[in-house]
């Protein structure tokens, strides 16, 4: 059932949702460290653009976004315009969404190298046991 008439305790919901965006405006505001912000690939080539190297072909000092590029930047390999990039995140961080991060087993907070080791180390351990049966009479 709708209440038609506005409670004091739906003024206050609002109240705390607008303080909600407020401090997530906020957190938006601080700006980014270099590790922090997303890495770009090409599409056409497969470069990837490191904020936290930059670009020493077309003297990109490290720490630019890509998003503040200048209109002229190509890609180094290929010379691709930006928008032939996608956004493929930070490096070294977990894969997906951060609020996924907690979900599963604990596997979704690795990061993909972490997920590699673990995925061909219980692959070659499994390989090692059925190899190991060979040895039995």
């Amino acid at each position: 059932m709708i209440p038609l008439v506005k409670s004091d305790n739906a003024a206050a919901d609002e109240l705390s949702a607008t303080s909600a965006t407020a401090e997530s405006v906020t957190e938006e505001a601080k700006p980014l460290t270099p590790a922090e912000m997303d890495c770009y690939e090409c599409r056409a080539c497969g470069y990837t653009y490191e904020p936290t190297k930059g670009d020493g072909r077309t003297k990109v000092p490290a720490g630019v976004e890509f998003k503040t590029l200048p209109n002229t930047w190509r890609c180094p390999v290929c010379g691709a315009s930006t928008t032939q990039f996608s956004n493929i995140g930070p490096v070294g961080t977990a894969s997906g969404f951060k609020t996924n991060l907690n979900y599963g087993f604990g596997v979704n907070k690795l990061t993909p190298g972490q997920k590699n080791i673990l995925i061909f180390g219980a692959l070659g351990v499994g390989v090692l046991f059925f190899l190991s049966l060979y040895g039995l009479q």
